[in-house]
């Protein structure tokens, strides 16, 4: 794509266009796990300011091959990653994201994953912490060919808002024309359990650090399964750091 997208495309239609502009086109990036293969990948963006990212990858995991994938996507005016991924047969893909976003931050993790051949496993993970009028949002496909029979594919998307002023979006996505297939799907939308907060207070812990651990438990999840301890430590800091700049 060569022009500059509209929100009439359902792909951008949260996105901040003019904040798109200043970094169009986008140049698209491959990542290719070769049959038999397993890769991970870490995804870091936590930027401040007016700052501006936008990254478009194509993914291939062949056969009986895995990719872990996990993203940060916080802070800055404007962060989106945008995945199309194709799995091969028996092929596995697990992604962990996280956008955490105050002021007037709009993120987005953008989503298809492509079943072609038998037996994949497909696997997503995003949170969303939002404070003040940013928005975050997650899109998400799952396109099923006819031939991918015993696809295994979950997509579990939460947001958690800070103020009613932010704005979560959240559209799990399946297609699906196999009839041996299991899929399934789920989003939710909250806010922080104000007597799970009041007990923490009254335990002697301050607000702002009751707080923080709440919003940390959150993402925990998402983090849990990188398996490089230096990886998972850098992802855990950037993560409790963009959290701080909330408070």
């Amino acid at each position: 794509m060569t022009s500059l997208p509209s929100r009439h495309d359902e792909a951008w239609r949260y996105s901040d266009i003019d904040a798109l502009a200043r970094v169009w086109p986008i140049a698209t990036e491959t990542i290719h796990v070769a049959a038999g293969e397993s890769a991970t990948r870490q995804l870091i963006r936590n930027a401040g300011g007016d700052a501006v990212e936008v990254r478009d990858f194509a993914i291939t995991v062949e056969a009986g091959a895995r990719l872990d994938l996990h993203i940060l996507n916080a802070g800055g005016a404007y962060g989106r990653f945008a995945l199309d991924i194709t799995l091969g047969e028996g092929a596995e893909f697990h992604l962990g994201g996280v956008q955490i976003g105050g002021g007037t931050a709009t993120l987005e993790i953008v989503t298809v994953m492509r079943h072609t051949a038998p037996g994949a496993v497909s696997r997503q993970i995003v949170r969303s912490v939002l404070g003040d009028k940013a928005t975050g949002t997650y899109l998400g496909k799952v396109a099923v060919a006819r031939d991918a029979q015993h696809t295994d594919s979950t997509q579990s998307v939460k947001a958690m808002l800070l103020a009613r002023t932010a704005t979560a979006n959240a559209k799990p996505e399946l297609e699906i024309f196999a009839d041996d297939v299991k899929c399934a799907h789920g989003a939710a939308v909250g806010e922080l359990d104000a007597q799970a907060l009041f007990y923490l207070m009254s335990r002697g812990i301050p607000p702002v650090e009751a707080k923080r651990l709440m919003l940390q438990a959150f993402i925990a999840e998402v983090f849990v399964d990188v398996a490089d301890d230096a990886a998972r430590e850098a992802l855990e800091a950037a993560a409790l750091s963009a959290l701080e700049q909330l408070q």
